[in-house]
């Protein structure tokens, strides 16, 4: 199978082989060093500093989530959401003023054929007749998705502390090229999925999803939360996990679906 890294889902050397559904770098001052300091900041607000990368939003990190010099200017306590061994994780902020419809719009700069990929991903949020539904616009989102360039497939962060979803998903339809529309919704759902509060699903172990030697990023500082009732073992299929195969398709699991109904 030809895997993706979905956090760092675009690794140059493969990318003509493997598709990520989150990978993202920039492709300006990426190669710039960043600062001892800034990587302190990053590991003390609980997410991974290896391999971190300067990003025209501020640095990406884990592959596709975006880290703004806010965020750093102001650490929180995170909270990190678990499920069995291979973990569901959320961020402390979660959207807020529920029940509510968060809007999402497709700039016309990306492929037509994206619009069926957001209505499917769309679509399986709205099934759940979870708190929070979605609703593909044409302007005004509290999501646009736009185009995006450089050595990622997608990038997204997560909500604001006042409770409003991360605004801005970047998609680098390049990179995905000819997937089919199961695949590209997948990747939307799985940025749309942080941009709600998601971390990766394999958090503990990058390499179940995406190969390689064992990562275990550790949590820092923050707490965890299990969620009753889910298995000891690996999460297979998740929407969130880090990576995922060219061709995939990734529908909520059941575990995801817990995870997703226990947040909203």
């Amino acid at each position: 199978m030809k895997r993706v890294n979905i956090k760092n889902l675009v690794l140059l050397s493969v990318l003509s082989l493997s598709l990520a559904a989150c990978k993202k770098e920039n492709s300006g001052n990426q190669n710039e060093p960043v600062s001892d300091k800034t990587l302190q900041q990053i590991y003390q607000l609980g997410f991974s500093n290896k391999d971190v990368v300067r990003h025209e939003d501020g640095y990406l990190v884990e592959g596709d989530i975006v880290i703004t010099e806010s965020d750093l200017s102001s650490p929180q306590a995170i909270q990190l959401l678990r499920v069995g061994n291979e973990e569901q994780y959320r961020t402390t902020n979660l959207v807020k003023s529920l029940p509510r419809t968060v809007t999402v719009s497709l700039s016309a700069d990306l492929p037509a054929s994206y619009i069926s990929a957001l209505d499917l991903a769309i679509s399986r949020y709205n099934a759940l007749n979870l708190q929070i539904t979605f609703q593909r616009v044409a302007s005004g989102a509290k999501i646009s998705i736009i185009k995006g360039n450089g050595s990622y497939l997608a990038s997204a962060g997560f909500p604001t502390s006042a409770g409003e979803p991360y605004g801005q998903i970047k998609v680098n339809a390049r990179a995905i090229g000819n997937q089919p529309t199961g695949t590209v919704a997948s990747i939307l759902a799985h940025e749309m999925g942080h941009c709600i509060g998601f971390r990766h699903t394999d958090y503990m172990d990058r390499s179940y999803s995406c190969g390689g030697s064992p990562t275990n990023e550790g949590a820092s500082t923050v707490g965890a939360i299990n969620i009753p009732g889910t298995p000891e073992g690996p999460d297979a299929r998740s929407w969130m996990l880090s990576c995922i195969g060219s061709g995939q398709d990734r529908p909520f699991n059941a575990n995801d679906k817990t995870a997703l109904n226990f947040l909203y």
